[in-house]
């Protein structure tokens, strides 16, 4: 049952929900701290006189966190509510980032850094809020809108934190963090009223619910589809900076400049789903954006094998695959979460954890998979698989939800 999903949200006013965005800057500030920092991570060895690959560690030790904490993060929320779990989550993010700045040696960095990911309860509870506001196919259009604005924030952070550690150090993209931090804390505070209205369960029943969400095929399926979805696009984070200075020679520069594809790519497609959700339905605007993110590396592949090998032709494809992801994981997301709608934090939570897990996991496969001889054809292959396996799922889904009401069954409760 939530609280205030029928009364009109007004800004700064904690009686009622959130301005969209204050989701939006929820959202975005985790967003920011994982990868503001990485063009200082040269600067930042040095200063902790250790090696590049102890520094390096502070961006799978966070994202390991990330998906943990976004498996309890759920279950707390729907018992103690949305608004205290996320100004908990924003001032360990603040101390952390402060940590961070002071710490003495890499160890204690580290630890702080592992305290950043308390930032992921913003992104985990920012699509929570909507879905306890709107109706599923509502929601997907304001997910939407929260991911495309947070799609702005990896695209510009980077070079932001280039530029910071050029000037100041590299202890300002951590005071950076502090202040993204400490507004949105402020922000939450005085906007963000309660949406969800707190279960009288305890909490370990409320973890022993774990099992009706985990039994839910049509909640696997929908996970899936933003898992595989976005997993291509992780595979691409992992090798693409490989293809591009090892196969086509690009420099930095230019490696920057056609990196940000996929993003292009995302931002429409989350554009797209604010637009035409609520028309079309959530599950066709997965299959459609499915069956576009597998067209990329697809066409790729093809063009490859003909001989057309260039840098236009493998980062061009990559925007289709941007451009489904826009489509795919704001739709799949609000499935998911509408499966059990009184389960909405828990299914944000282990939707989240999947998504950042197996991209992980196929970040580094991808790596793995990279050589300069085999070019850019496994990255392309892995992704093609993974983008297919989508278009999958999400047949699978809608299988299900035709044999449910033939049987009778409301998928709106």
């Amino acid at each position: 049952m939530h609280m205030l999903s029928q009364n009109p949200a007004r800004f700064l006013d904690r009686t009622t929900p959130p301005n969209i965005a204050t989701l939006v800057l929820l959202a975005g500030t985790g967003a920011l701290s994982m990868n503001v920092f990485l063009p200082a991570l040269p600067e930042m060895t040095e200063h902790f006189d250790t090696e590049y690959r102890v520094m390096q560690l502070a961006v799978p030790l966070y994202l390991l966190l990330n998906a943990f904490l976004q498996l309890l993060v759920g279950p707390f929320a729907d018992k103690y509510g949305r608004r205290p779990v996320t100004l908990i989550g924003l001032v360990i993010f603040v101390v952390a980032s402060i940590g961070c700045v002071y710490a003495p040696t890499v160890g204690i960095f580290l630890f702080f850094r592992l305290l950043q990911s308390f930032v992921a309860i913003g992104y985990v509870l920012s699509r929570a809020v909507v879905r306890d506001m709107y109706p599923a196919d509502k929601a997907a259009a304001m997910i939407g809108y929260v991911a495309m604005g947070m799609s702005l924030v990896p695209m510009f952070s980077p070079v932001i934190g280039g530029a910071l550690t050029g000037l100041f150090g590299w202890e300002s993209t951590f005071w950076l963090m502090v202040g993204m931090g400490g507004l949105t804390l402020a922000l939450a505070w005085a906007d963000q009223g309660e949406t969800n209205q707190p279960s009288d369960m305890s909490l370990a029943r409320q973890f022993a619910q774990y099992p009706e969400l985990l039994r839910a095929r049509r909640f696997w399926g929908y996970a899936m589809c933003v898992t595989l979805s976005s997993g291509a696009f992780f595979a691409y984070l992992g090798g693409a900076p490989f293809v591009g200075s090892e196969i086509f020679g690009l420099s930095p520069s230019a490696l920057g400049f056609w990196f940000g594809a996929p993003a292009i790519g995302y931002l429409v497609g989350n554009f797209l789903t604010g637009q035409l959700a609520t028309k079309f339905g959530i599950n066709k605007m997965i299959l459609v954006g499915s069956i576009i993110a597998f067209a990329g590396p697809m066409a790729a592949l093809i063009a490859f094998e003909l001989g057309s090998k260039s840098e236009l032709i493998f980062f061009g494809s990559m925007t289709f695959v941007g451009l489904g992801n826009g489509m795919v994981i704001p739709n799949g997301t609000s499935g998911a979460l509408s499966v059990r709608p009184h389960l909405a934090g828990t299914a944000a939570g282990l939707s989240g954890a999947l998504m950042i897990g197996g991209g992980a996991a196929l970040a580094a496969l991808a790596g793995a998979l990279l050589t300069p001889e085999r070019g850019a054809f496994p990255l392309l292959a892995l992704m093609a698989i993974v983008c297919a396996m989508g278009v999958a799922a999400i047949l699978l889904v809608i299988r299900r939800e035709r044999q449910l009401r033939l049987a009778g069954v409301d998928l709106q409760m």
